[in-house]
């Protein structure tokens, strides 16, 4: 990538609150050098709905110059017409297929030097499996267009930055997959992510287990692996009990905290605010980031959605981009 290449900005579900949020942020400059990758008329709709008169801007290349007080929308061949009129906030097999068309092509466009970060509106689960589309989220498929490596999810925020070692299943299969393997491989890709080194490891039972009498993954799962990451030079500690590591963390003690589970850790993160918080995916070779809430379809298409969380995901790639990888 260039300099000069600009951070792309999906526009999220055409129906849900991304297009109106992604449109708030170019308003309010907060998006200035970036480019929305989407269906220009779906960000001319949701400029509208916030009263927001600065045209849409069609660009036929991520190389032209970007436009002066305008919105630059870079569409993706792949999307059909129409999707300016599908009705607000219902689930809609076009509109989860043209979003996930409009990440497939932002990331590659990405990979290939043409953007240098990806920011990612939010996508509806329902949506993308009424499209045909193969992936539960994000996440799933930049790992799958990056080639299938390792990724984590971390969720942050100005006072709490926490990486998960399982995401998206049931606790019950969540459980299972916290592996000596696992929690190894999450220490390393946050290490490696340059986003903390000094790094807390969350138990998985309570009190971190107990010494054995609440359970035992602690003994034979999570301390082996933490040794093995100070082996290779990673700063981990623990495991500590999931009920007050985060608050150490807080007060400045850790730069990172790994949970095994998507709730342990997620919610403290988002208990501080979820206007703040930050979805950064780490390990794939490029900067991914992304506001931690979905695509509220309740109130999609009324101008009231908040956009503090995307503004706070647009600094953080920002941010990322400048940390050495």
């Amino acid at each position: 990538m260039t300099p000069t290449s600009p951070i792309l900005i999906t526009m999220g579900d055409p129906v849900g609150i991304g297009p109106e949020i992604v449109a708030q942020a170019f308003r309010d400059g907060a998006a200035d050098g970036c480019v929305v990758v989407g269906d220009a008329a779906v960000m001319a709709r949701a400029a509208a709905v916030i009263g927001w008169a600065a045209p849409v801007q069609p660009m036929s290349s991520l190389h032209d110059a970007l436009p002066q007080a305008a919105l630059p929308v870079w569409q993706p061949r792949a999307l059909p017409e129409g999707l300016a009129t599908l009705p607000w906030g219902q689930v809609q097999a076009a509109a989860g297929r043209a979003a996930a068309d409009s990440v497939s092509t932002a990331a590659r466009a990405v990979m290939g030097g043409e953007g240098s970060a990806l920011v990612t509106a939010p996508l509806n689960k329902a949506a993308l499996a009424a499209g045909g589309v193969d992936f539960p989220g994000h996440t799933e498929m930049l790992q799958t267009l990056a080639g299938g490596v390792p990724v984590r999810m971390m969720l942050a925020n100005e006072e709490l930055r926490v990486v998960l070692v399982t995401i998206h299943q049931s606790l019950r299969s969540a459980i299972d997959a916290v592996t000596f393997d696992a929690v190894l491989q999450t220490l390393r890709i946050a290490h490696a992510s340059g986003h903390g080194r000094r790094i807390a490891v969350a138990g998985l039972n309570p009190h971190a287990g107990e010494g054995g009498l609440f359970g035992d993954e602690e003994q034979r799962i999570i301390g082996p692996a933490i040794a093995a990451a100070r082996d290779e030079g990673i700063d981990a500690h623990g495991p500590f009990a999931p009920d007050t590591v985060f608050m150490r963390a807080r007060r400045g003690e850790f730069e990172l905290v790994v949970a095994m589970t998507h709730d342990h850790g997620l919610i403290p993160v988002k208990y501080l605010g979820v206007e703040q918080g930050v979805n950064v995916t780490l390990g794939l070779p490029f900067v991914r980031t992304s506001p931690d809430h979905g695509t509220a379809f309740d109130i999609a298409g009324q101008g009231v959605a908040d956009a503090s969380s995307l503004k706070a995901a647009i600094r953080w790639a920002r941010r990322a981009i400048a940390i050495p990888r």
